[in-house]
């Protein structure tokens, strides 16, 4: 057996590493993952931001699911609510109602709910909206790329829920499924800080 010449480990070493590098880049949000829809499950990790570390995202602007124009922007000054999903993401089905719900609770207060429908086609999403009764606007994000305006604490995760302060910063953001008691409580955590 011939014996392995002193450079090739170190070659072989270096060829896996920049293999494993090629695989992330600009392209890496809109790459599918063998028909999962690039699903990522989250750790169930609950995140509150302190307000001197909040982070403002960049332009969130799209079409909704109707095709009207949307601006993030206008909602300044209210406490919003942003739910990553899709109609094919079975944790999102699982946590569908309790959004409704504390949306349905909290309008009247001034809180806001955004979905953002990704990896999806618009009549799946439709159907997805009527089935669970979901009465909030979504935007259609087919590409998954609004995701990468929410710097510093980003959507990890399929669903992932943010919560947006009166100053349309990040405050909270629950990777995973989202609860209702969990939703309900970091809401009125939002809403109860001063203007």
């Amino acid at each position: 057996m011939k014996a392995m010449p002193a450079r090739l480990p170190l070659v072989l070493c270096l060829a896996a590493l920049f293999a494993v590098a090629g695989c992330s880049g600009h392209d890496a949000v809109k790459q599918d993952v063998a028909g999962t829809q690039g699903y990522v499950n989250g750790n169930l990790a609950l995140d509150y931001v302190q307000v001197s570390h909040r982070h403002t995202p960049s332009s969130v602007t799209g079409k909704l699911l109707d095709g009207s124009p949307f601006d993030l922007s206008a909602w300044r000054g209210k406490v919003v609510v942003i739910n990553f999903w899709g109609s094919w993401c079975a944790e999102c089905r699982d946590e569908a109602q309790a959004l409704q719900q504390v949306y349905a609770d909290d309008k009247s207060k001034g809180v806001e709910f955004l979905g953002v429908d990704i990896r999806d086609d618009v009549p799946s999403a439709e159907d997805y909206q009527r089935k669970y009764g979901i009465s909030y606007p979504s935007l259609n994000d087919p590409d998954n790329v609004i995701a990468l305006r929410f710097r510093g604490v980003p959507p990890n995760a399929t669903p992932t829920t943010l919560v947006l302060d009166r100053a349309g910063r990040i405050a909270a953001r629950q990777s995973g499924s989202i609860l209702y008691s969990q939703l309900r409580d970091l809401v009125d955590r939002v809403l109860a800080e001063p203007a």
